[in-house]
């Protein structure tokens, strides 16, 4: 299924991603996962785990923000939505 095909992951920095992604690119063989997320820092922890791997690619930019989503799924594929807030304001 995931074998060749270009994968956008949303907050893919997470403890989903962290997870996720090993097990993606272990498992098959996509052409390209993109790593989408706001936090710089987590990106560039990241980006040095998976150093060397062409396939992983970073893109920084938030869900709430359409103009960096659609950024982001330039290219098409499947996209795996794992971005969200942790701390909700009680009302």
């Amino acid at each position: 299924m995931f074998n060749d095909s270009s994968i956008l992951v949303t907050g893919g920095t997470g403890s989903f991603g962290h997870t996720f992604i090993p097990m993606l690119l272990e498992r098959y063989n996509p052409r390209r996962v993109m790593i989408f997320s706001r936090d710089e820092m987590k990106q560039w922890e990241m980006a040095n785990k998976f150093e060397g791997d062409p396939r992983v690619r970073f893109f920084l930019g938030d869900v709430r923000s359409r103009e960096s989503v659609y950024c982001a799924l330039d290219g098409g594929g499947y996209v795996t939505h794992a971005a969200a807030s942790k701390i909700v304001a009680s009302g």
